[in-house]
């Protein structure tokens, strides 16, 4: 599949040519990140810190905390992948301190390992120093210590050249199995559908950048279908992942979607469907996800409105319930808040509030009796989802804490707070 690279470089998002020379400036990364990240994860390379020359750290870190990331660029000692590690990175390329010492005290399959090569040869130093090593050799040596490879022809880097699909080919087949990612050259839909056939992802950055190759058309490159119309069946989930419908989705609908950032699909009857349109019950769309046989997709939304159903429900099997539907009711009742209620009286007195979470947190603590704890817990969820709403945080942003907290590479014993103030 594809995954956009976004390369920084005192502060601005850029496209290098081999490496050296810059050919095009891309603006603020963030707003380059919220686009392509509707695509999948992104990988974010510091070009200043693999230059030696400085750091990008801070716009990373907001990137890291807000989209799923691969990071790379500069980052030689162990404690600082374990920084990157422990702020949300899925993952940390690792280009001249991939040794098997280093590796050994990183979670494997969360490390990939940065080959970048000229005509073969195993470059480095900001791909200016040779260093006689080749490429393929490496991916033998480093293939049981890492998780992942990303290969670089920097000698294509950044030129629009097209792929060595041949080249490709020896490097997959020489990582035996081990995932592998491709940058350098990838230029057109057909290339990055070749590399996934093969069983390679394709790291793109100028191609999309200046045009030549759609976000949406080089996502769709390696899907098919068995179906007669040609259709992708399309599961349509909210923030927390909970099923909204079935739509389908087309070449055609998957490219407005991309541009619109909107749940957008093609209707069997009545073509272009954009979901809201005439109800107003719309979607932002946050992520698309193409399934393990590249024949189906899930599209992750923000659902507006009354709900996704025609029949005005939350789903096409009704609304749900849980901690989602406590969410909206809650959310609801501070838009149209009962004189008198007592969802009117937390949302005016903040004091009240506090301490009924302080109450029903002890109470959850001293129940014994599955009974008492599913009662109190009820009570401390009930009061949670109430200061959420009342403070303008949505369930879904705890839930992706939570996943960020879960990617955590260094434990602690409970006694020590993180520096913004939460507990492992």
């Amino acid at each position: 599949m594809i995954v956009p690279s976004i390369d920084i470089m005192d502060g601005q998002a850029v496209q290098l040519v081999g490496g050296r020379e810059r050919a095009l400036e891309a603006g603020d990364p963030l707003a380059v990140a919220e686009r392509f990240a509707v695509a999948g994860d992104l990988a974010v390379i510091d070009l200043d810190a693999a230059l030696g020359r400085g750091s990008n750290a801070g716009v990373i870190g907001e990137i890291v905390r807000r989209f799923p990331c691969r990071v790379g660029g500069g980052i030689r000692t162990v404690e600082s992948a374990q920084d990157w590690l422990d702020r949300g990175a899925q993952r940390v390329i690792l280009g001249t301190m991939a040794t098997p010492d280093v590796l050994g005290q990183l979670p494997r399959e969360r490390v990939m390992a940065a080959l970048d090569g000229v005509d073969g040869e195993v470059v480095v130093e900001g791909w200016r120093r040779g260093t006689g090593a080749k490429v393929l050799d490496r991916l033998e040596e480093l293939k049981a210590d890492v998780g992942s490879f990303l290969v670089t022809f920097v000698e294509r880097e950044g030129r629009l050249g097209g792929i060595d699909l041949d080249a490709a080919q020896r490097v997959v087949d020489a990582a035996g199995g081990t995932p592998v990612t491709i940058a350098g050259g990838i230029t057109t839909a057909e290339e990055v559908a070749a590399l996934d056939r093969m069983g390679a992802d394709a790291q793109v950055g100028m191609a999309i950048y200046t045009g030549r190759l759609g976000l949406a058309e080089a996502f769709a490159a390696p899907l098919g279908s068995d179906r007669p119309d040609s259709l992708w069946p399309t599961v349509v989930v909210d923030e927390l992942g909970a099923a909204l419908g079935l739509a389908y989705s087309s070449a055609r609908s998957l490219q407005t979607a991309f541009d619109m950032r909107r749940g957008v699909y093609q209707s069997r009857s009545r073509g272009l469907w954009i979901k809201g349109e005439t109800s107003g019950a719309t979607q932002e769309l946050l992520r698309v996800d193409a399934d393990c046989d590249r024949d189906a997709l899930r599209f992750t939304v923000r659902q507006r409105g009354d709900g996704f159903c025609h029949l005005g429900t939350r789903s096409c099997w009704g609304n749900d319930r849980g901690l989602n539907a406590l969410e909206r009711r809650l959310v609801s009742r501070l838009e149209h808040v009962p004189e008198g209620s007592f969802t009117a009286r937390l949302a005016a007195d903040p004091d009240l509030l506090a301490a009924k979470l302080i109450e029903e947190a002890g109470e959850l603590g001293e129940a014994m009796s599955q009974d008492e704890v599913v009662w109190e817990a009820a009570d401390l969820f009930y009061f949670t989802a109430a200061a959420l709403a009342c403070r303008g945080v949505s369930l879904a942003e705890v839930m992706a804490e939570l996943d960020r907290r879960s990617l955590q590479t260094r434990r602690r014993d409970g006694s020590t707070t993180f520096a913004s103030g939460e507990k492992s």
